[in-house]
C-alpha cells in the first residue's frame, strides 16, 4: 500500500513563490513603510545623548510609578552604560517600540472589529491561535524570503509574534463594558462612533493597556530570535555569546534585555491604572503651586460639613 501524505509544505512553498513573483510592489511598499518607522524611531533615540535619555526614562518612571522605581531605573541604565551596551540597548528599544507601534496600529482596529461582530471574531480567533502557538523561528523563514535580512524582516516577524495579545484584550475589554453604560450613552444620543470613543474605549482602557504590556513583553522575547536575520541590538550580543560559547557575553546581553523588560513593563502597567495622586503630573504641580485663598476654603467647607454629617448653623 502506497504511503499517504498530504503535501502541505509543498503547497505553502508554492504560495510563497507566487506571492514573491506577483506581489513585489506590495512587498516593497510594506518594507518601505516598516523601514521608515523603524529608522525614524531609532534615529530619534540615537540623536539624544545617553544621559538625556536616561533622565527622561527616570522622570517617566518617577511620574508613573514612584521614586523607588525611578532609582532602580537610574541604577539599571547606569549598569547598561557601564557594560558598554548602550548602543545595543537603544537599538533593541527602537525595535521593540517600532514593532509595538505597528502591532497597535493593526491590532487595536482588529480587536474593535471583533468586539463589534461575532462573525469577525469567529474568523480571527483561529488565526490568533495560530500566531500564538506557531514556533517563533518559523516566522523568520517567510520574513527573510520576502524582505531579505536586516531590521525590516526582524520587525515584521516581531509584529506577527507579538500582536495577538492586544487584539484579544481589546476585544475582551470592549465586550465586558457594562450594558448600563452603553444604554446610558445611547439614551443621551451618542452615535456609534461617539459611543465607541467616548464610552467603550475609555472603559476598556485597563484591558487594552494590559494587551499593550503583553505585546511589549512578547516583542522583547523575540529580540534574540530576530537577531538571527540581522535585527541587531542586544539579541546580536546574546547570539554572539551562544556562537562563541561565551557565558559572560551572553549573560551581559541577557541582562540588558531584562533591564528593558522591567522598565517597559512597569511603565506600561501604570498607564492601565490611575496614579496614586489621582490626577497625574499636572495635577500634582497645580496642587504644589496653587495658593489656597479664603474663597477656596469657604467653597470647600460645605463639602466637608456634608461629608462629616454635622449640621451647619444658618
Amino acid at each position: 500500500m502506497e504511503e499517504f501524505r498530504i503535501p502541505l509544505g509543498d503547497w505553502i512553498e508554492a504560495g510563497v513563490d507566487y506571492i514573491r513573483e506577483n506581489f513585489t510592489p506590495l512587498l516593497d511598499g510594506i518594507s518601505a513603510a516598516i523601514d521608515l518607522v523603524a529608522e525614524s524611531v531609532e534615529s530619534s533615540l540615537e540623536f539624544l545623548p545617553y544621559w538625556l535619555l536616561i533622565i527622561l526614562l527616570v522622570a517617566l518612571g518617577f511620574w508613573r510609578v514612584g521614586w523607588k522605581f525611578a532609582l532602580f531605573t537610574l541604577l539599571a541604565l547606569g549598569l547598561v552604560v557601564g557594560l558598554d551596551l548602550w548602543d545595543e540597548t537603544v537599538s533593541t528599544l527602537a525595535l521593540v517600540l517600532s514593532a509595538t507601534f505597528v502591532a497597535l496600529v493593526i491590532g487595536i482596529p482588529i480587536g474593535i472589529a471583533m468586539a463589534k461582530s461575532d462573525t469577525v471574531e469567529t474568523i480571527i480567533r483561529p488565526i490568533l491561535d495560530l500566531m500564538q502557538t506557531l514556533p517563533a523561528f518559523v516566522y523568520l523563514i517567510p520574513a527573510a524570503m520576502f524582505f531579505g535580512l536586516g531590521k525590516v524582516p526582524g520587525t515584521i516577524a516581531t509584529v506577527i509574534f507579538a500582536m495577538p495579545p492586544v487584539v484579544r484584550l481589546t476585544n475582551l475589554g470592549i465586550r465586558h463594558v457594562d450594558r448600563e453604560h452603553i444604554e446610558a450613552g445611547l439614551a443621551f444620543g451618542c452615535t456609534g462612533r461617539q459611543l465607541l470613543f467616548k464610552v467603550q474605549l475609555p472603559l476598556a482602557m485597563p484591558s487594552i493597556m494590559a494587551g499593550v504590556n503583553q505585546t511589549i513583553m512578547l516583542a522583547l522575547s523575540m529580540v534574540v530570535i530576530a537577531s538571527m536575520i540581522g535585527a541587531g541590538g542586544l539579541g546580536n550580543t546574546v547570539l554572539t555569546g551562544i556562537q562563541r560559547l561565551d557565558v559572560g557575553l551572553g549573560f551581559e546581553g541577557g541582562l540588558g534585555v531584562v533591564v528593558l523588560a522591567i522598565i517597559l513593563d512597569r511603565i506600561t502597567q501604570s498607564f492601565g491604572t490611575p496614579t496614586k495622586g489621582g490626577g497625574g503630573l499636572f495635577a500634582s504641580l497645580r496642587s504644589l503651586f496653587h495658593r489656597v485663598t479664603p474663597t477656596d476654603q469657604e467653597t470647600a467647607q460645605p463639602a466637608s460639613d456634608q461629608g462629616s454629617g454635622t449640621p451647619r448653623q444658618a
